[in-house]
């Protein structure tokens, strides 16, 4: 990770400011970095430009939606107004502190953007400070409530600038004069010089936020996380890549439950133009054992205990029940809707908020649940009485449902099928079952479970195996791959080096690898019921680096690690895929299963720790 590199604009140099009535040219999804406060997060671009933020959550509507449309969807940029000649960016040590500095004729200046952690309303704070020569400046903040559609009535209101729409309001303050700045405003900086805007969120019937001291904030938002991040217990290699991306998954929990989105962000496409636009702002079961896994390696133990304790609770008390995903509060109904005036990142539409997959049935959850619950007694070394229950409903869950067809870990929108991967998470979670039976003693009848397991292990052997080519498929009667089969060696279901796993990894690598990197599955066989080409989704690629390590390809796996984080972006961020051929990120952003895969990869490669999923 290259958090001090200096960042050249990707096409030839131009003026801080483009079109008012179009997206900016040339920005990629790789050009934001992330700021947060714990409850939300806005994504900040290197040319000055704050174009994607919720408020007053991170399932909260958008007040800033260009990244998904145009400047008049809703952005607050703050740049020069002359021509930046180069621009320079990097996070302030351990913290989720931005600074990007902009480089002119005239001079530089440098951008700090932070959101101070929350103590009552949320804040976005911007400073520009002169580092050399005179710059002009301008900023242009355009409030769009609704995800970028309502435009606010704007007035002022107790020495601060405000917009107005329903349920929200925005309070800007500071600037360079005594009077409430305007929304559209230009500038001088000189060097020394130190100017302050801060933008609060509010109800427009409640009293206006409080007035907040800009410097004593960045102080203490300074203070927040490195003392934060000086509590993680780091790998002896990679510390860089892993306190990066531990800081980064800090910033998508969210503090009142201990979830963690899978993003902060919606619509964000997994194919350029396509229609694989979706909200990834909601706590997946899928990742579960990741997170719980990458807390506890870095020591982050209060974390650890919060999102498992908000796990159990949005769960309940009903196998049944189990949904795939739920909301930060753990909220069930997820209602997916189309946000048609958007026109999309790059036109691709429709640009969705909520998740229809919500409903679908993944018999791969099953496996995940027990695993979190495995996993969390192994690591505390104690069986709590609500996880014994639990894992004894799951795994009576399976023994009902483990022969339905589902829709698969990827959340597929056509038909169902007997997927390869979610009989394995099956049989997953009647092993863990068996496992605490035997570890902790229980006076449970062993026998009928273990008759199961054996069960399920022959038919995922028998019927999602293809004895010609020596390879697992991707579900039954299939004649493709998908990267989730590397779950057979990852779960313990076959040793790594078991000639059956050997083929499905030599498989996975002459079909799913064409430009080096995994693919989930390959599209064209429109197994989800959705056209276009997706990119390398770069969780699935750690866990090739994982198994490589289990098979005893230490040499490989080290060089296919070194190559995923070098395509994190200058600050050190991942999204959910990445285009080799483009050699650019795409999906949404920043991807939590992307870093959580890298953190439990790292460890791996760094101490030898067991898989997660292996445990």
């Amino acid at each position: 990770m290259a958090s001090t590199e200096t960042v050249q604009t990707r096409e030839a140099p131009r003026t801080g400011w483009g079109s008012e009535t179009q997206a900016e040219p040339g920005l990629l999804i790789e050009d934001h970095a992330l700021l947060g406060d714990l409850y939300t997060a806005a994504l900040v671009a290197k040319d000055g430009s704050i174009d994607f933020l919720c408020l007053p959550d991170f399932d909260s509507d958008a007040c800033f939606t260009s990244l998904l449309g145009t400047a008049d969807n809703g952005r607050w940029k703050v740049a020069p107004t002359s021509l930046v000649r180069e621009v320079k960016r990097r996070y302030r040590g351990k913290t989720l502190i931005v600074e990007t500095e902009l480089v002119t004729d005239e001079g530089a200046v440098r951008l700090v953007d932070f959101m101070p952690i929350r103590k009552g309303s949320p804040h976005l704070v911007r400073q520009v400070e002169g580092i050399r020569g005179t710059v002009k400046m301008r900023s242009d903040l355009r409030p769009r409530f609704g995800n970028g559609y309502t435009v606010p009535l704007v007035s002022k209101r107790d020495g601060a600038s405000a917009a107005v729409a329903g349920p929200d309001a925005l309070y800007l303050r500071g600037g360079a004069g005594e009077a409430p700045p305007p929304f559209e405003s230009e500038f001088t900086v000189r060097a020394g010089q130190r100017i302050s805007f801060v933008l609060s969120w509010g109800r427009p019937y409640s009293d206006i936020p409080d007035v907040l001291d800009a410097e004593a904030a960045l102080r203490e938002t300074q203070a927040f996380w490195e003392d934060w991040a000086s509590k993680i217990r780091l790998p002896a290699k990679y510390q860089d890549e892993v306190i990066r991306s531990l800081i980064t998954l800090k910033a998508c929990s969210f503090q009142p439950t201990g979830a963690l989105v899978a993003a902060p962000t919606f619509g964000l496409p997994e194919t350029p133009g396509g229609e694989r636009n979706w909200d990834y702002r909601f706590c997946w079961i899928r990742d579960a054992v990741l997170t719980l896994n990458a807390l506890m390696l870095g020591n982050l133990t209060d974390e650890a205990e919060a999102f498992g304790n908000w796990l159990v609770n949005a769960i309940g008390g009903a196998p049944t029940q189990l949904q795939i995903m739920y909301g930060i509060r753990g909220e069930r109904r997820l209602t997916e809707v189309s946000l048609d005036w958007l026109s999309g990142y790059e036109g691709a539409r429709p640009v969705r908020i909520g998740n229809g997959a919500y409903s679908q049935f993944q018999l791969d959850i099953l496996g995940e649940f027990a695993g979190v619950l495995y996993l969390h007694a192994k690591l505390k070394g104690t069986l709590p009485e609500r996880a014994r229950k639990a894992l004894k409903s799951v795994a009576t869950r399976v023994s009902e449902v483990w022969t339905h067809p589902d829709h698969g870990i990827w959340e597929m929108r056509g038909p169902k099928h007997d997927f390869t991967a979610s009989k394995v998470s099956a049989w997953t979670a009647v092993d863990r079952w068996v496992r605490v039976i035997e570890e902790y003693g229980l006076s449970e009848d062993k026998a009928p479970w273990v008759k199961l397991r054996q069960t399920i292990f022959d038919e995922v052997c028998s019927k999602g195996y293809d004895a010609k080519r020596n390879t697992f498929t991707q579900y039954y009667g299939s004649k493709g791959v998908d990267a989730s089969l590397l779950f057979i060696p990852l779960t313990g279901f076959l040793p790594a080096d078991d000639p059956r796993v050997v083929g499905t990894v030599l498989a996975i690598e002459q079909e799913l690898m064409p430009d080096g990197l995994v693919l989930r599955y390959l599209t064209e066989d429109s197994v989800d019921g959705l056209e276009g080409e997706e990119g390398a989704f770069l969780a699935c690629s750690f866990w090739l680096a994982n198994t490589y390590h289990l098979m005893g390809r230490t040499e490989d796996a080290q060089r296919f690690f070194d190559k995923l984080v070098k395509l994190s972006n200058d600050v050190g961020l991942l999204a959910e895929e990445y285009l080799p051929k483009e050699r650019r990120l795409f999906g949404n952003f920043p991807q939590a299963f992307s870093h959580l895969a890298l953190v439990n990869c790292a460890y791996l490669l760094a101490t030898g720790h067991t898989p997660p999923m292996h445990s």
